[in-house]
């Protein structure tokens, strides 16, 4: 299973140790193609990759490659809402995972796409057991289809 992890970059790092505690436990149910959202040592200058037209299209390959998207969206980002708008466009299987707790609200962008399953945490054991049904509901999608479209 590839799986795409999708958090915000340029618009803060405040959530990395989040977003790695959430790659470590995707880990474990296949290859996470972006586990460098994660690094904390990866600054909102999102210095990972020589220039922005490399970033962007290393990005879409992923996109294009991966099994199924799983983004943190509590923390507003444009490049994670550029990346579920081409996940949903590639038919492809997208939860996002917001905290319960934020004062933020979720864009009716997301969280009113159907292609979309939008699902609030208070743990990391919550979302944990919110990723392991949202995988498994993925693994009978390929396995029933080609998984893509």
């Amino acid at each position: 299973m590839k799986i795409y992890f999708a958090g915000a970059i340029r618009a803060g790092r405040q959530d990395a140790e989040i977003y790695k505690a959430m790659i470590e436990v995707l880990m474990s149910f296949g290859d996470v193609l972006t586990e460098h959202v994660g690094n904390p040592a990866l600054s909102e200058k999102g210095n990972d990759g020589p220039h922005d037209r490399f970033i962007h299209d290393r990005d879409m390959a992923w996109l294009e490659s991966c099994d199924c998207v799983v983004a943190e969206v509590t923390k507003p980002s444009l490049g994670v809402g550029y990346e579920l708008g081409w996940a949903t466009a590639m038919k492809r299987p997208v939860l996002c995972l917001y905290r319960r707790q934020s004062k933020k609200v979720l864009s009716a962008m997301i969280a009113g796409s159907p292609g979309i399953r939008t699902v609030a945490y208070s743990s990391m054991d919550e979302a944990r057991s919110i990723v392991e049904k949202f995988i498994k509901k993925a693994v009978q999608k390929i396995s029933t289809s080609s998984g893509r479209e």
